[in-house]
């Protein structure tokens, strides 16, 4: 599987295609300059409790807290940001304002370069091994 998406989520050109770190990745589709947006994630709202049971015994999910009440599940999202990856050195950040699960370039991004971004806490609590190889890689999510 590897497609182009311009969903309206979406402020910049991307890629959603096979990647070197898991399963399937996003990849920029065009220059992106340092500070651009490059979209959006929606899904599913649902409680914290709820997303914290579908993510027992999974390793993949895609869940992002907004609070410590609620969540939203974007596994049967269209938007193709639900392919984020995480990196131990990261080229974007998630921002949660207001409800809202934004993505926003560290760095300027070229053309094929896959957007990543640092996880945080999740819910595999330090159990899965990290597969992104970037030096001084954490080793663990």
């Amino acid at each position: 599987m590897s497609f182009a998406t311009n969903c309206s989520n979406q402020d910049r050109a991307v890629r959603v295609k096979r990647s070197r770190i898991d399963g399937y990745g996003v990849f920029a589709d065009e220059a992106i300059a340092l500070g651009a947006k490059l979209g959006a994630l929606t899904g599913e709202a649902i409680s914290v409790a709820e997303a914290r049971r579908r993510a027992q015994g999974r390793q993949r999910i895609m869940l992002v807290e907004l609070s410590a009440s609620r969540a939203i599940d974007a596994t049967r999202s269209a938007d193709a940001m639900r392919f984020t990856n995480h990196s131990c050195s990261p080229n974007a950040r998630i921002q949660v304002q207001d409800g809202a699960i934004e993505f926003f370039a560290l760095r300027d991004l070229a053309v094929g370069d896959e957007i990543t971004v640092a996880y945080g806490a999740t819910h595999h609590e330090g159990r899965l091994a990290c597969r992104c190889a970037q030096p001084g890689c954490s080793g663990w999510l």
